[in-house]
């Protein structure tokens, strides 16, 4: 199933490869003062871009002030403000709340400050230059497609109860990896196919999804939401798909299987995942997750470095996307990274071959 998904991606690769633009950045010979604006260290991918970007432009000379908000908002915005003051030249921002930060912004571009949104769109402002992501609706299809095809689905397997479960509503990427999967998956809802016994389900084409969307993405949040419904829903049934939009619900949804007495290899359903963490190849490994698509945050972090050389120097910033990111001012000038699937077989020749996790991390 991974493999057909992976293809599938490469040739996506090969038709956004075909589409790369480039657009000119500001005045040339700025200095090289980075601010790196993180939402957390409470999830390990956020540890890993920050300091991973730190160390590409540090290697390169630049001045680094990488902070981190703790998935506050304002702290955030005052960090920003710290930034501004202290003389950086780009801002590259991975937003807590992508719609509170126009004023900040405002300021940056007072300040002639080029911002690059990290991973996460900022919306509002007309002060966001460029946009560094992974192809998140990709992300969301390649999870259905998964749960597609390990099912039978499209072969005509079923009835499965099924449980869909979203990400934060304030993070902009939640929608497109929502709306990836729910792409692949809303058919065989509406047939019957995927049977959800908690009534939890989104419309299609809306905003309904945040109705079943993890504030913060918070792992506990995700344990005791498929705590409440395996007790109200499942007494005299077994869950057997569960959609996780990413790695950290997945921990939570894990906890709350097991705590209901789920075995891996007996009844434990299919379970979805996202970002490759350490504690979930172990759960994949251990066969309480089924998958995770891994964004290679090392991809993204040399990319948003290539486009800081180009501000610097003031040359063209190379995008791949002028048509799809609008943050409700402006098609802020995109540049995707492709994400791929990563089942039990492949955690070797992908992630520790490739040197994004150790075998010591994973108990191998």
């Amino acid at each position: 199933m991974g493999i057909v998904a992976i293809s599938g991606a490469a040739l996506l690769l090969s038709s956004c490869s075909d589409a790369t633009e480039e657009t000119t950045s500001g005045s040339a010979g700025i200095d090289c003062n980075v601010g790196i604006a993180m939402p957390t260290r409470s999830l390990e991918r956020w540890i890993n871009d920050g300091e991973g970007l730190q160390a590409l432009l540090e290697g390169d000379g630049c001045t680094v002030d990488l902070q981190y908000a703790d998935n506050e908002p304002d702290q955030q915005i005052s960090q920003l403000q710290n930034m501004i003051a202290n003389g950086a030249t780009v801002l590259v921002i991975a937003a807590i709340d992508g719609t509170t930060l126009g004023p900040v912004l405002a300021d940056a571009g007072d300040a002639d400050i080029t911002v690059i949104a990290y991973d996460r769109l900022i919306n509002g402002s007309p002060n966001v230059d460029y946009y560094a992501t992974f192809d998140n609706y990709l992300v969301g299809q390649l999870q259905g497609e998964f749960i597609e095809s390990e099912l039978g689905l499209a072969d005509g397997a079923g009835p499965f109860l099924f449980e869909p479960f979203a990400g934060s509503p304030d993070d902009n990427n939640a929608k497109f990896f929502f709306n990836g999967a729910w792409d692949v998956l809303s058919k065989y809802v509406d047939d019957g196919t995927l049977v959800v016994q908690s009534g939890k389900v989104p419309n299609s084409g809306d905003d309904s999804w945040q109705d079943i969307g993890i504030l913060a993405w918070e792992t506990p949040d995700a344990q005791a939401e498929m705590e409440t419904r395996l007790a109200s829903f499942y007494t005299d049934s077994k869950v057997q798909v569960v959609l996780s939009p990413n790695d950290s619900l997945a921990n939570g949804i894990t906890a709350a299987l097991l705590g209901a007495g789920y075995v891996a290899g007996v009844d434990f359903p299919v379970l979805t995942g996202q970002d490759g963490d350490k504690a979930n190849v172990k759960n994949m490994l251990a066969g309480t997750q089924s998958m995770t698509v891994w964004k290679d945050t090392r991809e993204l972090g040399k990319r948003v470095h290539q486009m800081v050389k180009s501000i610097v120097a003031g040359t063209t910033v190379e995008v791949n996307d002028t048509e799809t990111y609008d943050n409700g001012d402006h098609i802020v000038p995109s540049f995707l990274v492709l994400p791929e699937v990563v089942t039990p077989d492949l955690v070797q020749s992908k992630l520790i071959d490739s040197g994004f996790l150790l075998a010591s991390d994973v108990g191998l």
